[in-house]
């Protein structure tokens, strides 16, 4: 659960805003009452920016593998109308 700080407050004790990133997790900095940056611990950010498995590997590993799906489409099937 982030913690909200204000831009005063936080430059003011940035060790307790870095110290609780690093314990409770993201913190949030506000300017003039509106959200401006989070602060996020160096593992956190980590999680967040890791490269994703490829999606071919995914598909690969799928327990959905070797099972027949019908693509074929009824080209005369144009939708439904809706109004706007």
């Amino acid at each position: 659960m982030e913690t909200c700080w204000q831009l005063q407050e936080a430059k003011n004790r940035l060790s307790d805003v870095i110290r609780q990133a690093m314990i409770r997790g993201p913190q949030m900095i506000t300017l003039r009452g509106k959200p401006a940056v989070i602060v996020l611990s160096v593992e956190t950010f980590r999680q967040l920016t890791r490269n994703p498995e490829p999606l071919s590997r995914f598909f690969a590993e799928s327990p959905l593998k070797g099972m027949e799906i019908d693509f074929e489409r009824d080209r005369d099937d144009r939708g439904r109308d809706i109004s706007l």
